[in-house]
């Protein structure tokens, strides 16, 4: 099969086109050939080693954190799914590799495709969908009336954020440029805050919940526009020592992340503000639930460009420009 994949760690670098063997498919895995791949900023993060301490992988390795495509093949252990079905899915970490023509996913990391959206529309959902369900509900148990501040609101995971925040009650303010005023409006979002103008310190208070996705300087102020007793939740670091211990990293890693994430948990905790790092984890059941919440109308993708297969190195390039609104999508079949 036809895939792309790096063999070096590179800032410079781009995916080369390899061939590999159809995926063995094991007695809990569904075989997906893949119609569609979404992209996301953790790809470029992976393939520059950024997060090489806390997911070793091996190289070379095909990357691609989001699928949706039809099943043709399964384990035989395999009871949610048969051939022919149209799913998506976030695969989980060391199984990941949607930048292919086929990939196997243990079946607790499928969903069913909504029916309602295309395949590059549902490959657009999984990573920013599960991402924001973890934070909003897990974390943060965002309830009506409460007020969420969400960073970058025009991104994959701001797009998804607003609309699920606004679906459970919440007021939602955002940053933006004033060029997606109009597509967060129509969103959800009830609070607009151009960054290129504004800071959102001055604008925000008293906030229940901060969902942060930018630099350290962001994450601090987020601290303090937050209320007592409220919730900041970082997509973007810095790690905490409880992540640490989660992803079983070696005892030199936890030392390295207690150091680095050490004067924002002082921070937060002076100002008696709880604060959490979140790396998202692959979940079908919940996948299976965003997916009732787009077929009800309650979540819509927001897709900025679809690229051919061919193209994936252009679309990486132009996620990691920033001027991508909503998500960025590769076509394979």
């Amino acid at each position: 099969m036809k895939a792309y994949a790096i063999k070096k760690y590179s800032k410079t670098e781009g995916f080369q086109f390899i061939e590999l063997p159809v995926p063995e498919v094991k007695e809990n895995d569904v075989l997906i050939e893949v119609y569609a791949s979404g992209l996301n900023l953790l790809d470029s993060k992976i393939k520059t080693g950024e997060f090489k301490l806390i997911l070793p992988y091996k190289l070379p390795l095909v990357l691609g954190h989001d699928v949706a495509g039809i099943v043709t093949k399964v384990g035989s252990k395999v009871k949610k799914f048969k051939i022919g079905d149209e799913v998506f899915s976030r695969p989980s970490d060391f199984r990941i590799g949607t930048f292919a023509e086929f990939i196997a996913i243990d079946e607790k990391d499928v969903a069913h495709k909504p029916k309602n959206l295309s395949m590059e529309e549902a490959a657009s959902i999984p990573l920013a969908a599960l991402t924001v369900w973890q934070a909003l509900i897990e974390r943060a148990n965002l309830k009506k009336g409460q007020k969420v501040f969400i960073q970058a609101g025009s991104g994959g995971v701001g797009t998804i954020a607003i609309q699920l925040a606004k679906h459970l009650g919440a007021t939602v303010a955002t940053t933006a440029s004033e060029s997606s005023f109009d597509l967060l409006k129509n969103l959800g979002a009830d609070v607009l805050i151009d960054y290129k103008k504004q800071d959102f310190e001055d604008v925000l208070k008293d906030y229940d919940v901060v969902l942060n996705s930018q630099d350290k300087k962001t994450l601090e102020k987020s601290l303090r526009i937050t209320k007592p007793n409220g919730k900041v939740i970082s997509i973007s670091g810095p790690p905490t020592p409880e992540f640490a211990k989660a992803a079983k990293a070696p005892w030199f890693v936890k030392i390295i992340i207690s150091l680095l994430s050490s004067g924002i948990r002082k921070m937060a905790k002076k100002m008696k503000v709880s604060y959490s790092f979140l790396f998202m984890r692959a979940e079908g059941n919940q996948l299976e639930e965003i997916a009732k919440l787009i077929e009800a109308g309650k979540i819509k993708p927001v897709v900025d460009k679809v690229f051919p297969f061919e193209q994936l190195n252009e679309a990486l390039a132009y996620i990691e420009s920033g001027r991508s609104k909503g998500k960025v999508v590769v076509k394979t079949t």
